[in-house]
């Protein structure tokens, strides 16, 4: 668990301030578990990009093997929090399919799905709210809170920060939908005061009809709204491969001239296109820099953030 204890009241808008009760809570973290020498090394090989993110808006997208394991899920809420503690201004976005199969299987119904989406009728759909919004959300909502952090759990629908329209393919999905515009200005005060919005994939048409939304277009969408430094999709794969059969291929740095010529090429292929192609969405849309990284590994999120070496695959403009 990481702490963070508060010597300083009250973040102004618009300043960057390095909160020193914060910083000696997770400090004191680190101490408990490691020695004087490795603790200075870290530190101070940390130190740069701390200084480099402080103040910067990173949008963090949950799911895959992170959310199933109850060590990584607790691995993801104290980076988190850290980073939280340290000055970064953290956006949470989250799906949860495995725990709708099990609300839906429950129920006697059906999971159903066409090319990799989750066909949702009216039945469906009110099980994906459910799932999403009172249970997955607040679920993490507790856990950031427990571990030091202050969050507020929120969907697509709340302030209307994510208006969907029918997918292309609604006939087939159903109650799937795509963005069609962001507002982001109830999310404003929250990251501005660092406290961590943790954002459902739910949102709402301008008659009030609910859609399931992906997940990393949301958290895509929500990034180029914010003018995010960063967007992060935690994936179950190490990142993107030169050789999709070779696990040591990993492409550690690529740019959108890169990936497209990969997809091209075919070695980009299945359920990596769709994340390859929101990043490179944010990219176009103003978000510095986008990383689809192992959610599997401990701690990605701050090898991906805090290191050189990284946690998957970094895409740039």
């Amino acid at each position: 668990m990481v702490i963070c204890v508060s010597a300083q009241s009250g973040i102004k808008k618009g300043e960057v301030t390095f909160n020193t009760g914060k910083v000696l809570g997770v400090l004191t973290l680190i101490q408990t578990f490691l020695g004087a020498k490795t603790r200075v090394q870290i530190l101070s090989e940390a130190l740069p990009f701390i200084q480099k993110f402080r103040g910067k808006t990173i949008v963090v997208k949950y799911g895959g093997a992170a959310m199933k394991s109850e060590a990584l899920q607790a691995s993801v809420i104290a980076d988190l929090v850290l980073l939280s503690c340290v000055g970064l201004r953290i956006v949470f976005v989250h799906g949860g399919g495995p725990e709708i199969n099990h609300w839906l299987n429950r129920l006697g119904i059906e999971p159903n799905f066409h090319n990799g989406l989750r066909v949702t009728n009216a039945s469906t759909m009110e099980v994906v709210a459910m799932v999403l919004v009172g249970n997955v959300n607040k679920k993490l909502v507790a856990l950031i809170n427990k571990a030091g952090a202050t969050a507020i759990g929120l969907s697509g629908i709340d302030g209307r920060l994510l208006i969907a329209r029918p997918s292309p393919n609604s006939e087939k999905l159903g109650l799937v939908g795509d963005i069609a515009s962001v507002d982001p200005s109830a999310l404003r005060p929250l990251i501005d005061n660092y406290h961590i919005p943790v954002i459902a994939s739910v949102a709402a048409d301008g008659a009030g009809q609910m859609y399931n939304v992906n997940a990393d277009t949301a958290a895509g969408e929500l990034a180029a709204a914010l003018g995010a430094e960063k967007l992060i999709l935690l994936t179950d794969v190490a990142g993107i491969l030169e050789d999709r059969d070779d696990p040591e291929s990993l492409v550690k740095e690529i740019d959108i001239k890169g990936v497209k010529k990969m997809m091209e090429e075919g070695k980009i292929v299945g359920g990596m296109i769709p994340k390859v192609n929101c990043c490179v969405r944010s990219l176009a849309q103003g978000v510095r820099t986008t990383s689809i990284i192992d959610g599997r590994l401990e701690h990605s999120l701050l090898l991906e953030i805090l290191t050189d070496e990284g946690a998957g695959t970094m895409i740039t403009g």
